[in-house]
């Protein structure tokens, strides 16, 4: 599909509502990542260690990813055969539905062990919702853009990951500015949660208004026909892992580092500055928001380069930039400086952006639309439990268990060193058509970008 056959009009209505969605989402998600490193430990998951706490507290937090390829595999099927719209609509009031309901949860210290059991089964609904959300908003968003300019349209709903986070940190680092320490561990943490109902009414005005991806549609009457003419298809998942299951490992490789390295600088580093640093938590948060407000602008212009020099090139800077940012990040975080803090924050997001940026574009040129919606999910979501839902928890044992941050840097560095071999073997995605097959995709997929091409 060329870039002429979409509106610039159109592309941004398609655009801002992806960001919108995937922002809300991420919020949601995120603030239970914050919550656990901050109050959770507390108020769920009461222990005489602090860190045994806030452990229990991140291992809940990986149930939620254990959700998310469910929903991805859930969310993928139906989104391959009903479309992509409908699918978005479903995850984010699941989403919502679940944060606002944390908002109203009783703690531990009010019906004992029936509070974590209930906080536990929300973040499974959460992760689920979160499973079907990503594939959705970047693929709507992916198949009504063009070919050339892919890389930067499709990384805004990327951007929807920082741009959650710093409204769930900015909230809570409000909160905590105007709140006592007693009044946010007694009902100040509710409100980010019950805020959620508010953002999700926001968030389905804007997405009901989209339409659905043209690609999609015409792969549908496509499979329509066939079967009027007998012609039986496999479902999505099945077909994925028959004839795309390298594709799906080369998902997941990609998507290792950047996963891992993401919750280190974002969840754990607020572990690491008030229980191993005794820092306080505005010390972290703020850091953070700074970070996120950083990321969310840069992630477009990572994706926008890979649209000029290839996804491959642009990943490779984040993943070997992260490899050797792994050891620089704690020896300045240990400086305890806020500002030296802020910018260990604010570059490590950087290079995770590089990682970042292209990997909604990347990731969709890997597979064909008939199965993109259940291999672009099956590969980020497996990714996220074997990286993203284990690293706060190995993170917080590996400092438990030598108290030391050197660890932690070989573990981040060994992230980035996957990502970077399995991209270095993955051929290049830019230029695709992606409404041709993949085996039909021209040879000018690897092609340099003229001027006239440029954004």
């Amino acid at each position: 599909m060329s870039d002429t056959t979409q509106p610039r009009g159109g592309i941004g209505r398609i655009v801002g509502a992806s960001l919108i969605g995937t922002t809300i989402e991420w919020y949601d998600f995120f603030l239970y990542g914050s919550a656990a490193a901050l109050v959770f430990n507390t108020l769920f998951f009461p222990t005489a260690d602090p860190l045994v706490g806030t452990l229990i507290a991140f291992i809940t937090y990986a149930i939620g990813f254990a959700a998310r390829p469910l929903g991805g595999i859930v969310f993928g099927h139906f989104g391959d055969k009903i479309g992509r719209k409908k699918l978005l609509v479903l995850s984010l009031l699941m989403m919502g539905g679940a944060t606002f309901a944390m908002g109203l949860l009783p703690t531990y210290g009010t019906i004992g062990i029936g509070a974590p059991i209930l906080l536990t089964v929300l973040r499974l609904v959460q992760g689920f919702a979160l499973g079907g959300e990503w594939g959705g908003a970047v693929l709507i968003v992916s198949e009504h853009g063009g070919d050339k300019h892919r890389g930067f349209w499709a990384s805004w709903p990327q951007a929807g990951a920082p741009g959650g986070n710093l409204l769930a940190t900015g909230v809570l680092a409000l909160l905590a500015a105007v709140q006592s320490e007693a009044d946010f561990q007694a009902w100040g943490w509710r409100i980010p949660f019950l805020l959620s109902g508010l953002l999700v009414v926001i968030g389905l005005w804007i997405r009901v208004s989209v339409s659905e991806s043209p690609v999609f549609l015409e792969a549908q009457a496509k499979a329509e026909a066939a079967a009027a003419a007998g012609v039986k298809e496999e479902a999505p998942v099945v077909e994925v892992f028959r004839r795309s299951w390298r594709e799906v490992l080369s998902a997941i490789g990609t998507r290792f580092g950047e996963n891992i390295s993401y919750y280190i600088l974002t969840s754990f580093l607020l572990v690491y500055v008030t229980v191993h640093l005794e820092l306080p938590k505005s010390t972290a948060l703020n850091a953070v928001l700074i970070g996120s407000a950083v990321h969310f602008f840069t992630i477009p212009l990572w994706g926008a380069l890979s649209d000029r020099i290839g996804r491959r090139p642009v990943t490779l800077i984040g993943s070997v930039g992260m490899a050797v940012w792994a050891f620089v990040f704690f020896g300045l975080v240990d400086s305890k400086s806020f500002a030296v803090i802020a910018l260990a924050v604010t570059a490590g997001l950087l290079l995770h952006g590089a990682m970042y940026g292209p990997q909604a574009a990347f990731i969709s040129e890997m597979f064909d639309t008939k199965v993109r919606y259940s291999g672009a999910s099956m590969g980020s979501q497996l990714a996220s439990i074997v990286a993203g839902a284990l690293a706060p928890i190995i993170a917080v044992e590996l400092l438990k268990e030598y108290d030391s941050s050197t660890p932690i840097s070989v573990y981040l560095c060994l992230a980035a060193v996957v990502t970077t071999l399995t991209v270095a073997v993955t051929r290049e995605t830019r230029g695709r058509d992606l409404a041709r097959g993949r085996d039909e995709a021209p040879a000018a997929a690897q092609a340099p970008v003229s001027a006239g091409d440029r954004v």
